[in-house]
């Protein structure tokens, strides 16, 4: 079994900048996709960016913009996430997650394991 566990939330002000990390534990797959989902209060939880190991190749949310991007360092098995010109509406929980399975990489009912969530608040 998988454990991630995502740091790096915070309160900030619109404009600011946060780094999420997503530390795993040590475990090898001949093929994934990690990827980084978020959900607001009321609101379903949406994908907002994914990497894939081994190609290392990158997807992002529309909503993105070149703000977000997601990274690995497979020597400490951690993924992160610089988010950069934080608006109010990137507020919500921030969650990492890996599949190792087939299915839509943008969906999150196709990931396998879960962290727990990180806070990313955003006031104006």
């Amino acid at each position: 079994q998988v454990q991630l566990v995502e740091s790096g939330g915070g309160l900030v002000q619109a404009g600011d900048s946060l780094r999420l990390s997503c530390a795993a534990s040590e475990r090898t797959f001949r093929s994934y996709f990690w990827g980084w989902f978020r959900q607001a209060p009321g609101k379903e939880r949406e994908f907002v960016a994914s990497i894939n190991w081994p190609s290392g190749n990158t997807w992002n949310a529309d909503f993105v913009k070149g703000r977000f991007t997601i990274s690995r360092d497979n020597a400490k098995n951690t993924l992160y996430l610089q988010m950069n010109s934080l608006k109010p509406e990137d507020t919500g929980v921030y969650y990492c997650a890996l599949k190792i399975s087939g299915g839509d990489y943008t969906d999150y009912r196709r990931y396998n394991y879960w962290g727990r969530g990180t806070q990313v608040t955003v006031s104006s």
